[in-house]
């Protein structure tokens, strides 16, 4: 699980270079995100780590393939080194809107006013921390809760901007010490209006947990929600949504009691064409959420 984390936070690191510009505000992204719910379906987007083979090849061209797949929105891992003009510019060529955007631990400690700025100018209104270094990890309990306050003081910060910030979660938080996850130590530390969750199925499964019961048991911080699925393999591999062992509809029965607003599709790897598997994902999430 190590090796799949490095890699996300290199691409991310990868694709964030390029100039950051001012301040939008996020009650135009509110109206696109409504404009974007074609026929009333509840929006369905697609997590960019998924295509990253493709998107560092043609960025631009990526997104236009899962515009036209139907997808209504995208959640950032780097932003292909555009700026945000640029960026916000073809979110509203391909009729897309920012479901939210993955900002790496170091540059939100060590930057965050130009990470929030980015984000308002794309109209975003999440942020997300997509996992914790290892220097935290490996304190155990203790880390977990030392993150927990760090993490609150970021997400005070992204709240007086007008959005929200999350934690994005792998299978790790759920190793336990004294009889709790890991998870819910960083959790309890934190601020809840500051620190939401934004709820990885697969890795929360991969753990041995249940996804829905601790989406029910955080539903009050529950607001994003990343579907992803589990083959019926020795390995656990990943899979579209709906063609796997997990039990999809428990978990969107979960998240939509927790209110959930983001339903965001990611697969980290893939059998066969990554096109074909979003599209796969993206089909079944419209069974789901009839």
């Amino acid at each position: 699980m190590k090796k799949d984390e490095i890699t996300r936070r290199d691409f991310t690191g990868k694709l964030a270079a390029g100039a950051l510009l001012g301040i939008g505000g996020l009650m135009s992204a509110h109206s696109n995100e409504s404009e974007a719910q074609k026929g009333k379906q509840t929006p369905v987007g697609l997590q960019l780590y998924t295509v990253r083979d493709l998107a560092g090849k043609d960025f631009a061209g990526t997104l236009k393939q899962v515009a036209q797949i139907g997808y209504d929105s995208v959640e950032f891992a780097g932003f292909g080194g555009l700026t945000a003009k640029e960026v916000k510019k073809l979110l509203d060529d391909l009729g897309l809107v920012c479901a939210g955007s993955h900002e790496g631990y170091d540059g939100l400690s060590k930057n965050l006013s130009a990470a929030i700025d980015f984000n308002l100018a794309i109209g975003n209104a999440y942020i997300v921390c997509p996992s914790m270094p290892q220097e935290w990890r490996g304190k155990g309990a203790d880390g977990f809760k030392a993150f927990g306050e760090k993490l609150t003081e970021i997400g005070r910060t992204v709240n007086k901007s007008g959005m929200q910030f999350c934690y994005h979660n792998h299978n790790f938080e759920f190793e336990k010490a004294d009889g709790k996850y890991l998870i819910d130590y960083l959790l309890e530390s934190s601020d809840p209006k500051a620190v939401k969750s934004e709820v990885d199925v697969y890795w929360v499964q991969y753990a041995n947990a249940d996804p829905a019961a601790f989406i029910n048991k955080y539903s009050a911080r529950c607001p994003m929600i990343h579907m992803k699925d589990m083959a019926n393999d020795e390995k656990r591999s990943f899979a579209p949504v709906g063609a796997g062992v997990m039990d999809m509809k428990g978990i969107v029965r979960a998240a939509r009691k927790a209110k959930a607003a983001r339903y965001i599709v990611e697969q980290d790897t893939t059998k066969g064409p990554v096109l074909e598997a979003i599209a796969v994902s993206l089909k079944n999430m419209r069974e789901l959420l009839k």
